[in-house]
Protein backbone atom coordinates (compact mmCIF):
# COMPACT_ATOMS: atom_id res chain seq x y z
CA UNK A 1 0.00 0.00 0.00
CA UNK A 2 2.11 3.28 -0.89
CA UNK A 3 0.96 6.67 0.55
CA UNK A 4 -0.63 7.73 -3.19
CA UNK A 5 -3.27 5.30 -1.58
CA UNK A 6 -4.40 8.17 0.55
CA UNK A 7 -3.70 11.10 -1.16
CA UNK A 8 -7.61 11.82 -1.51
CA UNK A 9 -7.62 12.40 2.47
CA UNK A 10 -6.72 15.64 4.10
CA UNK A 11 -6.97 15.76 7.58
CA UNK A 12 -8.15 18.63 10.59
CA UNK A 13 -8.31 19.00 13.76
CA UNK A 14 -9.17 21.77 16.27
CA UNK A 15 -7.23 23.71 18.83
CA UNK A 16 -9.66 22.25 21.64
CA UNK A 17 -8.53 19.03 20.70
CA UNK A 18 -5.29 19.56 22.61
CA UNK A 19 -7.07 20.43 26.27
CA UNK A 20 -5.73 21.18 29.65
CA UNK A 21 -7.85 17.93 30.89
CA UNK A 22 -10.22 19.84 33.08
CA UNK A 23 -13.33 18.27 33.28
CA UNK A 24 -16.77 19.18 36.15
CA UNK A 25 -14.93 16.69 38.70
CA UNK A 26 -11.80 18.33 38.35
CA UNK A 27 -8.78 21.22 37.64
CA UNK A 28 -6.54 21.41 34.81
CA UNK A 29 -3.68 18.82 34.95
CA UNK A 30 -1.81 20.23 31.68
CA UNK A 31 -0.67 23.88 30.70
CA UNK A 32 -2.72 25.60 27.87
CA UNK A 33 -0.89 25.77 24.98
CA UNK A 34 -1.08 28.82 22.75
CA UNK A 35 -2.74 28.27 19.28
CA UNK A 36 0.71 29.17 17.37
CA UNK A 37 1.92 26.21 19.32
CA UNK A 38 -0.60 23.85 18.49
CA UNK A 39 -0.48 24.56 14.88
CA UNK A 40 3.44 23.48 15.03
CA UNK A 41 2.22 20.43 16.72
CA UNK A 42 -0.27 19.06 14.51
CA UNK A 43 1.45 20.39 11.24
CA UNK A 44 3.91 18.07 12.67
CA UNK A 45 1.90 15.51 13.24
CA UNK A 46 0.83 15.41 9.32
CA UNK A 47 -2.44 17.50 9.72
CA UNK A 48 -3.58 19.20 6.13
CA UNK A 49 -6.12 21.80 7.86
CA UNK A 50 -7.97 23.15 11.01
CA UNK A 51 -11.57 23.41 12.28
CA UNK A 52 -12.50 26.84 13.83
CA UNK A 53 -14.27 28.32 16.48
CA UNK A 54 -14.87 31.96 16.35
CA UNK A 55 -13.31 32.57 19.27
CA UNK A 56 -10.84 30.63 18.74
CA UNK A 57 -9.22 33.11 16.45
CA UNK A 58 -10.20 36.35 18.06
CA UNK A 59 -12.50 36.62 21.24
CA UNK A 60 -16.24 37.22 20.97
CA UNK A 61 -16.21 41.22 22.39
CA UNK A 62 -13.45 42.36 19.50
CA UNK A 63 -14.93 45.40 17.46
CA UNK A 64 -14.94 45.33 13.79
CA UNK A 65 -11.15 46.69 13.68
CA UNK A 66 -9.40 44.76 15.85
CA UNK A 67 -11.63 41.82 14.76
CA UNK A 68 -10.09 42.10 11.63
CA UNK A 69 -6.85 42.68 12.83
CA UNK A 70 -6.42 39.84 14.68
CA UNK A 71 -8.37 37.47 11.84
CA UNK A 72 -5.21 38.46 10.12
CA UNK A 73 -2.67 37.78 12.22
CA UNK A 74 -4.37 34.06 12.97
CA UNK A 75 -4.26 33.99 9.07
CA UNK A 76 -0.69 34.56 8.90
CA UNK A 77 0.19 31.79 11.70
CA UNK A 78 -1.66 29.50 9.49
CA UNK A 79 -0.08 30.24 6.21
CA UNK A 80 2.93 29.73 7.97
CA UNK A 81 2.65 26.53 8.69
CA UNK A 82 0.78 25.89 5.71
CA UNK A 83 -2.45 24.63 6.98
CA UNK A 84 -6.15 25.64 5.50
CA UNK A 85 -9.55 26.16 7.67
CA UNK A 86 -11.62 23.74 7.34
CA UNK A 87 -14.87 25.54 8.85
CA UNK A 88 -15.51 28.37 11.34
CA UNK A 89 -18.30 27.74 14.14
CA UNK A 90 -20.01 30.45 16.17
CA UNK A 91 -19.59 29.23 19.82
CA UNK A 92 -23.07 29.75 21.10
CA UNK A 93 -23.78 27.89 24.08
CA UNK A 94 -21.11 29.30 26.24
CA UNK A 95 -22.01 32.09 26.48
CA UNK A 96 -24.68 33.44 28.96
CA UNK A 97 -26.98 34.61 26.63
CA UNK A 98 -27.93 31.70 25.12
CA UNK A 99 -28.59 29.49 28.10
CA UNK A 100 -31.78 28.66 27.22
CA UNK A 101 -31.00 28.28 23.53
CA UNK A 102 -29.63 30.64 20.89
CA UNK A 103 -32.14 30.38 17.72
CA UNK A 104 -34.84 29.01 20.38
CA UNK A 105 -34.10 31.01 23.29
CA UNK A 106 -37.63 32.56 25.02
CA UNK A 107 -36.07 36.41 24.57
CA UNK A 108 -35.48 38.14 21.59
CA UNK A 109 -32.77 39.69 22.30
CA UNK A 110 -30.86 36.37 23.15
CA UNK A 111 -31.91 35.17 19.42
CA UNK A 112 -30.93 38.39 18.11
CA UNK A 113 -27.48 37.89 19.50
CA UNK A 114 -27.22 34.55 18.07
CA UNK A 115 -27.86 35.82 14.43
CA UNK A 116 -25.37 38.51 15.22
CA UNK A 117 -22.69 36.61 15.99
CA UNK A 118 -23.20 33.63 13.63
CA UNK A 119 -23.51 36.50 10.99
CA UNK A 120 -19.77 37.94 12.47
CA UNK A 121 -18.60 34.40 12.61
CA UNK A 122 -19.25 33.99 8.72
CA UNK A 123 -17.11 36.88 7.85
CA UNK A 124 -14.29 35.80 10.06
CA UNK A 125 -14.45 32.59 7.88
CA UNK A 126 -14.58 34.94 4.79
CA UNK A 127 -11.42 36.01 5.95
CA UNK A 128 -9.83 32.98 6.87
CA UNK A 129 -10.45 31.80 3.18
CA UNK A 130 -13.00 29.20 3.81
CA UNK A 131 -16.76 29.01 2.77
CA UNK A 132 -17.58 26.23 5.52
CA UNK A 133 -19.63 27.56 8.68
CA UNK A 134 -20.57 24.82 11.25
CA UNK A 135 -24.02 25.47 13.46
CA UNK A 136 -23.87 22.93 16.87
CA UNK A 137 -27.19 23.34 17.64
CA UNK A 138 -26.40 22.80 21.24
CA UNK A 139 -29.28 24.48 23.04
CA UNK A 140 -31.54 24.40 21.02
CA UNK A 141 -33.93 22.08 22.82
CA UNK A 142 -35.29 22.47 26.73
CA UNK A 143 -34.24 20.62 30.38
CA UNK A 144 -38.26 20.55 30.18
CA UNK A 145 -40.58 20.34 27.13
CA UNK A 146 -43.15 22.47 28.18
CA UNK A 147 -40.39 25.18 28.59
CA UNK A 148 -41.13 26.26 24.73
CA UNK A 149 -42.95 25.78 21.64
CA UNK A 150 -41.60 22.94 19.82
CA UNK A 151 -43.16 23.56 16.73
CA UNK A 152 -42.10 27.53 16.46
CA UNK A 153 -38.92 26.32 18.11
CA UNK A 154 -38.43 24.45 14.45
CA UNK A 155 -39.41 27.33 12.53
CA UNK A 156 -37.25 29.82 14.44
CA UNK A 157 -34.31 27.08 13.65
CA UNK A 158 -35.14 27.83 10.18
CA UNK A 159 -35.89 31.27 10.10
CA UNK A 160 -31.98 31.52 11.17
CA UNK A 161 -30.45 29.70 8.67
CA UNK A 162 -31.98 31.96 6.20
CA UNK A 163 -31.14 34.74 7.46
CA UNK A 164 -27.57 33.15 7.34
CA UNK A 165 -27.74 31.94 3.78
CA UNK A 166 -29.08 35.87 3.11
CA UNK A 167 -25.98 37.61 5.03
CA UNK A 168 -23.78 36.09 2.70
CA UNK A 169 -24.17 34.47 -0.75
CA UNK A 170 -21.19 31.84 -0.55
CA UNK A 171 -20.88 30.88 2.54
CA UNK A 172 -22.40 26.87 3.23
CA UNK A 173 -23.85 26.13 6.01
CA UNK A 174 -23.08 21.84 8.06
CA UNK A 175 -25.67 21.34 10.82
CA UNK A 176 -24.14 19.31 13.29
CA UNK A 177 -26.56 17.25 15.03
CA UNK A 178 -26.46 15.44 18.59
CA UNK A 179 -29.72 14.35 20.37
CA UNK A 180 -28.74 15.44 23.99
CA UNK A 181 -25.67 17.00 25.84
CA UNK A 182 -25.72 20.09 27.20
CA UNK A 183 -29.68 20.42 26.80
CA UNK A 184 -31.79 17.24 28.49
CA UNK A 185 -33.18 17.00 24.75
CA UNK A 186 -32.02 18.67 21.33
CA UNK A 187 -34.77 20.01 18.84
CA UNK A 188 -33.40 18.08 15.43
CA UNK A 189 -31.81 15.83 17.75
CA UNK A 190 -30.03 13.66 14.47
CA UNK A 191 -29.02 14.09 10.85
CA UNK A 192 -32.05 12.85 9.44
CA UNK A 193 -34.03 15.46 10.99
CA UNK A 194 -31.68 18.51 9.82
CA UNK A 195 -31.57 16.72 6.11
CA UNK A 196 -35.39 16.87 6.67
CA UNK A 197 -35.90 20.57 6.76
CA UNK A 198 -32.95 21.48 3.98
CA UNK A 199 -35.49 21.68 1.48
CA UNK A 200 -37.46 24.47 3.20
CA UNK A 201 -34.50 26.89 3.37
CA UNK A 202 -34.49 29.40 0.94
CA UNK A 203 -31.04 27.86 -0.79
CA UNK A 204 -30.95 24.62 -0.15
CA UNK A 205 -27.76 23.80 -2.35
CA UNK A 206 -25.84 25.57 -0.03
CA UNK A 207 -26.73 23.34 3.22
CA UNK A 208 -25.43 19.95 4.30
CA UNK A 209 -24.50 18.45 7.50
CA UNK A 210 -21.27 17.15 9.34
CA UNK A 211 -21.70 13.84 11.06
CA UNK A 212 -20.06 13.17 14.27
CA UNK A 213 -19.78 9.58 15.30
CA UNK A 214 -19.79 10.29 18.58
CA UNK A 215 -23.40 12.22 18.43
CA UNK A 216 -25.21 9.06 16.19
CA UNK A 217 -23.94 6.44 19.19
CA UNK A 218 -25.65 8.72 21.50
CA UNK A 219 -28.72 8.65 19.67
CA UNK A 220 -28.54 4.82 19.56
CA UNK A 221 -27.61 5.10 15.83
CA UNK A 222 -24.83 3.22 13.88
CA UNK A 223 -22.58 5.86 12.38
CA UNK A 224 -21.85 4.20 9.27
CA UNK A 225 -25.89 4.82 8.46
CA UNK A 226 -25.89 7.99 9.55
CA UNK A 227 -23.05 8.98 6.87
CA UNK A 228 -24.86 6.43 4.61
CA UNK A 229 -27.35 8.77 4.59
CA UNK A 230 -26.10 11.65 4.20
CA UNK A 231 -24.00 10.97 1.66
CA UNK A 232 -27.13 9.32 -0.94
CA UNK A 233 -28.75 12.58 -0.08
CA UNK A 234 -25.27 14.06 -1.50
CA UNK A 235 -25.09 16.39 2.01
CA UNK A 236 -22.19 14.83 3.64
CA UNK A 237 -19.99 17.59 3.54
CA UNK A 238 -17.81 16.71 7.05
CA UNK A 239 -17.17 14.66 9.48
CA UNK A 240 -15.92 14.14 13.25
CA UNK A 241 -14.90 11.02 13.77
CA UNK A 242 -13.90 9.83 17.42
CA UNK A 243 -15.71 6.72 19.35
CA UNK A 244 -17.99 6.79 22.37
CA UNK A 245 -18.42 3.87 25.32
CA UNK A 246 -22.04 3.63 25.46
CA UNK A 247 -25.51 6.36 25.09
CA UNK A 248 -23.40 8.44 28.17
CA UNK A 249 -21.97 11.86 28.29
CA UNK A 250 -19.96 12.98 24.43
CA UNK A 251 -16.81 11.10 25.03
CA UNK A 252 -14.71 11.85 22.07
CA UNK A 253 -12.80 9.07 22.54
CA UNK A 254 -9.92 7.52 19.95
CA UNK A 255 -11.08 6.78 16.67
CA UNK A 256 -11.65 2.37 16.80
CA UNK A 257 -10.84 2.65 20.73
CA UNK A 258 -14.14 1.36 21.62
CA UNK A 259 -15.38 -0.60 18.89
CA UNK A 260 -13.24 -1.85 15.89
CA UNK A 261 -15.67 -3.43 14.22
CA UNK A 262 -18.31 -0.39 13.79
CA UNK A 263 -15.31 2.02 12.90
CA UNK A 264 -14.02 -0.42 10.08
CA UNK A 265 -17.91 0.19 8.88
CA UNK A 266 -17.32 3.83 8.51
CA UNK A 267 -14.24 3.95 6.51
CA UNK A 268 -16.42 1.38 4.83
CA UNK A 269 -18.64 3.83 3.84
CA UNK A 270 -16.51 6.82 3.32
CA UNK A 271 -13.92 5.14 1.09
CA UNK A 272 -16.15 3.17 -0.99
CA UNK A 273 -18.42 6.23 -1.44
CA UNK A 274 -15.09 8.30 -2.92
CA UNK A 275 -15.61 11.24 -0.38
CA UNK A 276 -12.64 13.16 -0.33
CA UNK A 277 -11.75 12.87 -3.90
CA UNK A 278 -14.09 16.18 -3.87
CA UNK A 279 -12.20 18.27 -1.56
CA UNK A 280 -13.77 16.45 1.98
CA UNK A 281 -12.08 16.61 5.02
CA UNK A 282 -11.48 13.46 7.54
CA UNK A 283 -11.88 15.97 10.27
CA UNK A 284 -10.99 14.61 14.06
CA UNK A 285 -12.76 15.38 17.15
CA UNK A 286 -10.92 13.45 20.11
CA UNK A 287 -9.74 14.54 23.72
CA UNK A 288 -6.61 13.25 25.56
CA UNK A 289 -7.09 11.46 28.53
CA UNK A 290 -7.10 13.08 31.81
CA UNK A 291 -4.27 10.84 32.39
CA UNK A 292 -2.21 11.63 29.86
CA UNK A 293 1.39 13.57 29.95
CA UNK A 294 1.90 17.22 28.36
CA UNK A 295 4.51 15.95 26.16
CA UNK A 296 1.80 12.77 24.78
CA UNK A 297 -1.10 15.20 24.55
CA UNK A 298 -1.34 14.59 20.21
CA UNK A 299 -0.88 11.13 20.85
CA UNK A 300 -4.49 10.30 20.20
CA UNK A 301 -5.20 12.52 17.33
CA UNK A 302 -2.00 10.66 15.80
CA UNK A 303 -3.12 7.34 17.06
CA UNK A 304 -6.77 8.03 15.50
CA UNK A 305 -5.56 8.91 11.72
CA UNK A 306 -3.16 5.93 11.84
CA UNK A 307 -5.88 3.53 12.91
CA UNK A 308 -8.18 5.30 9.74
CA UNK A 309 -5.70 4.89 7.12
CA UNK A 310 -4.96 1.56 8.30
CA UNK A 311 -8.41 0.62 8.07
CA UNK A 312 -8.31 2.18 5.04
CA UNK A 313 -5.83 -0.60 3.91
CA UNK A 314 -8.45 -3.04 5.16
CA UNK A 315 -11.37 -1.90 3.00
CA UNK A 316 -9.53 -1.84 0.30
CA UNK A 317 -8.16 -5.26 0.69
CA UNK A 318 -11.88 -6.47 0.48
CA UNK A 319 -12.96 -8.71 -2.66
CA UNK A 320 -16.46 -7.36 -4.35
CA UNK A 321 -16.64 -10.34 -6.03
CA UNK A 322 -16.36 -12.43 -2.62
CA UNK A 323 -18.92 -9.64 -1.10
CA UNK A 324 -21.64 -10.13 -3.65
CA UNK A 325 -21.08 -13.99 -3.86
CA UNK A 326 -21.91 -13.95 0.27
CA UNK A 327 -24.62 -11.44 -0.45
CA UNK A 328 -26.50 -13.42 -2.95
CA UNK A 329 -25.99 -16.38 -1.27
CA UNK A 330 -27.51 -15.15 2.04
CA UNK A 331 -24.44 -16.32 3.94
CA UNK A 332 -24.08 -14.09 5.85
CA UNK A 333 -22.42 -16.20 8.34
CA UNK A 334 -19.58 -16.85 5.91
CA UNK A 335 -19.55 -13.05 5.25
CA UNK A 336 -19.05 -12.20 8.83
CA UNK A 337 -16.42 -14.24 9.24
CA UNK A 338 -14.42 -13.00 6.03
CA UNK A 339 -14.97 -9.34 7.72
CA UNK A 340 -13.51 -10.24 10.81
CA UNK A 341 -10.56 -12.28 9.31
CA UNK A 342 -9.91 -9.23 7.29
CA UNK A 343 -9.62 -6.95 10.61
CA UNK A 344 -7.45 -9.65 12.03
CA UNK A 345 -4.81 -9.76 9.06
CA UNK A 346 -5.66 -12.81 7.94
Amino acid sequence: MTTATFARYRFTFGPWNISTGADPFGPPVRAELALAVKLREFKKAGFDGIQLHDDDVVPADWDSTRTAEGVKEVKKMLDDEELFVEFVAPRLWEEPRTIDGAFTSNRAEDRQYALDRSRRAIDIANQLGTRNLVLWLAREGTYIREAKDPIRAVGQIVDALDTLLEHDANIRLLGEMKPNEPMDQAYLPTVGHFIGLISRLRDPERVGVLVETAHSILAGLDPSDDLAYALWHQKLWGVHLNDQNGLKFDQDKTFGSVDLRRAFNIVWVLDRSGYGWSGECIGLDVKPMRTTRSSDQTRHLINSKALFLRLSEVVQQIDDKTIQKFRGDRDYEGLEMYILDKLLGR
